[in-house]
């Protein structure tokens, strides 16, 4: 009998994964000045970390650092366009498992505040919201459009079922849930809000609710009823003046995005602010009382071709870069730094007598790869696919390809010469003529035109388009389209017949190599492989290199552009293996024949 009710027990928690986060049960309220939990005063001191940016197999470590500097919270955005990235198709597997990252930070003995907003902005394509969206005609996002509502009530429902087990309310770790996300920034629509909480808790999310803005935009972003979070500032005075100002005189006081530092873009300067400079700012913020989400705590690596850009106008154009170091106290690695160790010491300061914090763990080993030679390649234009034709160029969202590249090919009649134009060309085009590469042009620029000449006869026109990132924040979330978005003429006459090639690399398995040399002219892979009897982080050197992306035994690392800030890639250790490795190089402009690496990132150095 004993042996059949422990089978029916296992059987029942095999079916019924919300068992599994079953443990003590907790209570979380909204004190009159503090968050309560189990009916006590608690200050939440939290920092953000974002699971797709950091290798499944490394959650846990950086749970523990966060523990080290004295964190009893972890804050996450849910990235919709990682959990559905083609219509009605979902993922939470892997990198994607967003509720194991939360039994996780669970088993660590960290709570959570959850963020699914589902807009996340994040320095993230699209704000986190997939590319599909822009295939619904008449959707426009962050409204009461009905495409949109449908579109996003059927996400929030499949985030629901993974995550409303593990709600404070269900035995979990779950304290309070964030709805849309900055929204007081683009909007004051409160019915529009008010759709949200609706949809939040038919999803089951049946705790706590909140909003979160900047200081000046709470008026128009919070909901009635709902704690107002505020962004960006960390005067006691201002936050609990703005908060009690829309929460009936009262509190809790949470700064939900506290700045140490700031995100790259390619082109510019690193980022960097003194620990000094925010000790003080954090000292005076616990001891006022308040709660925060430090944003970022570790910023780890926005990969494959999720990373966003600003355009806040149509004036400038600004792609993030890969690494989301984001000068935070974790570094790229998951290793302490200097605000990492000047943090700890404030917040120790903050914590009971007889609460010690754990002990800070020894940097990860890195380590320098054998110099890398490449003696497999392929050309980029012998590896095309079946194109599609079209009189007018058509975007990558009429291709229905989210990321990566296109080839716009066209032949026209020679013995011409004079400027081709791109109309609304998103986001970096590379020209050829025959094969022989003319030029670049680069929308942080503002470049759209070259001077070609076409020799006599038949001539071919190729135009390689990279979506170099969505518009992740602003009015400009509606003008997201990719690829050749309006028109290609030549001396003012527009061209048609068009053959595109979708190249969006989302796989390099089927790639054919060959024992070939490289082309000057021609983008091209490089394949080759390296043998390790020890793993540990290390960083690609890709200074000698041009422009493109960098796997590793299949994981896309991100992208490497020569003109900085950033000039390496991280590579995890939990991507290495003992013994033979793979590199695959994907390089558009100055391919080179070996690639070595360093110990350390070099982020800071333009060209």
């Amino acid at each position: 009998m004993k042996k059949i009710l422990l089978f029916l027990s296992l059987g029942l928690i095999a079916l019924c994964p919300q068992l599994t986060a079953q443990n003590v049960q907790h209570t979380f309220a909204l004190g009159d000045s503090a968050f309560l939990l189990d009916g006590k005063p608690f200050q939440m001191i939290s920092g953000e970390i974002h699971y797709p940016r950091v290798p499944r197999e490394a959650w846990r470590q950086r749970m523990k650092m966060a523990k080290a500097m004295g964190l009893n919270t972890i804050g996450t955005y849910v990235f919709w366009n990682v959990h559905e990235p083609q219509k009605g198709q979902y993922d939470f597997k892997g990198n994607s498992n967003i509720s194991e990252f939360v039994k996780i930070a669970q088993e660590e003995g960290l709570w959570v505040v959850l963020r699914p907003s589902p807009y996340v902005c994040a320095e993230w394509e699209f704000g986190g919201y997939p590319y599909w969206l822009q295939d619904e005609e008449g959707l426009i996002v962050r409204s009461k459009n009905p495409k949109y509502l449908e579109a996003y009530k059927k996400y929030i429902l499949q985030v629901g079922k993974q995550l409303s087990p593990y709600l404070i309310t269900h035995g979990g770790n779950i304290l309070m849930v964030q709805i849309e996300n900055e929204y007081g920034s683009y909007g004051s629509d409160k019915e529009y809000l008010a759709i949200n909480e609706k949809l939040f808790r038919e999803a089951g999310f049946d705790g706590i609710l909140y909003t979160c803005d900047p200081a000046k935009d709470v008026e128009k972003g919070y909901l009635p009823g709902f704690l107002p979070a505020v962004n960006g500032t960390d005067n006691p005075g201002r936050v609990k003046s703005i908060v009690q100002k829309y929460h009936n005189n009262k509190g809790p006081f949470y700064v939900a995005e506290w700045y140490p530092a700031w995100f790259d873009w390619w082109g510019q300067t690193h980022h960097t602010v003194p620990a000094e400079k925010y000790m003080g700012r954090l000292d005076t913020l616990l001891g006022g009382g308040l709660s925060v989400n430090m944003y970022m705590f570790h910023g780890g690596t926005t990969r494959d071709f999720m990373n966003g850009a600003n355009c806040y106008d149509s004036g400038f154009y600004e792609p993030q870069i890969s690494s989301y170091d984001y000068d935070a106290p974790l570094d790229e690695a998951g290793n302490a730094t200097d605000k990492f160790m000047k943090f700890r010491q404030v917040i120790q300061k903050h914590l009971p007598a007889n609460q010690p914090l754990p002990d800070v763990p020894a940097a990860k080993p890195s380590i320098i790869l054998p110099t890398i030679h490449f003696i497999e390649t392929v050309n980029l234009t012998s590896m095309l696919p079946k194109p599609v034709h079209t009189e007018m160029p058509q975007t990558f969202e009429a291709l229905h390809q989210p990321y990566g590249f296109v080839l716009y090919r066209t032949k026209q009649a020679g013995g011409v010469n004079g400027t081709l134009s791109i109309k609304e060309l998103r986001d970096y085009g590379i020209v050829f003529v025959n094969g022989k590469r003319i030029g670049v042009l680069d929308r942080r620029l503002k470049q759209d035109s070259i001077v070609i000449d076409l020799p006599a006869g038949e001539a071919t026109i190729d135009i390689l388009v990279e979506n170099m990132g969505r518009i992740n924040f602003g009015p400009n979330l509606l003008k997201n389209n990719k690829g050749i978005t309006t028109s290609v003429s030549l001396n003012g006459k527009v061209l048609k017949g068009w053959d595109m090639y979708s190249l969006p690399f989302q796989h390099i398995d089927d790639i054919k190599f060959a024992k070939t040399a490289s082309s000057t002219d021609q983008p091209v892979l490089k394949r080759a492989y390296f043998n390790l009897t020890e793993t540990g982080d290390t960083y690609l050197d890709m200074r000698n290199w041009g422009k493109g992306s960098v796997w590793i035994n299949g994981h896309n690392l991100g992208r490497y552009w020569s003109i900085g800030p950033q000039q390496t890639l991280y590579v995890p250790v939990e991507w290495l293996k003992k013994g033979k490795n793979e590199v695959v190089v994907l390089e558009l402009l100055k391919p080179q024949e070996e690639l070595s690496s360093l110990s350390k990132p070099v982020l800071n150095e333009r060209k």
